[in-house]
């Protein structure tokens, strides 16, 4: 069965599309968390970062993300977060980066993680 997000990709969902390549396809979130709230999804339907193969080429949400970064105008920070599993709060089990910028962010609020 398909992912909402590979539903997006194949455009069977309508979605705000603001960047794509042969590797990803990478959409506003419609429930952003800050100013600029980007999802950034690989083509291949890989469940979560723990899923990844162990060879390969797979840079491609980071390279993304440093281009919609530049697109969008976050050259005063940005960050970039990936989710792996239910715990970690991931809810659609395709792969994605949250790109997320636009506004102070402040700290995770967890020692040892608000640097």
């Amino acid at each position: 069965m398909a992912t909402l997000f590979s539903k997006i990709i194949n455009r069977e969902i309508p979605a705000e599309i603001v960047f794509e390549n042969e590797y990803v396809v990478a959409f506003r979130d419609i429930q952003p968390q800050a100013p600029v709230h980007i999802l950034i999804v690989p083509r291949a339907e890989i469940s979560g970062l723990a899923e990844l193969p162990d060879s390969g080429d797979h840079q491609h949400l980071l390279n993304a993300a440093k281009v919609i970064a530049e697109q969008e105008g976050l050259g005063g920070g940005y960050r970039v977060v990936i989710n792996q599993g239910a715990d970690a709060g991931q809810t659609v089990f395709h792969l994605h980066a949250h790109l997320l910028g636009g506004a102070p962010l402040g700290g995770f609020g967890v020692p040892g993680l608000d640097h």
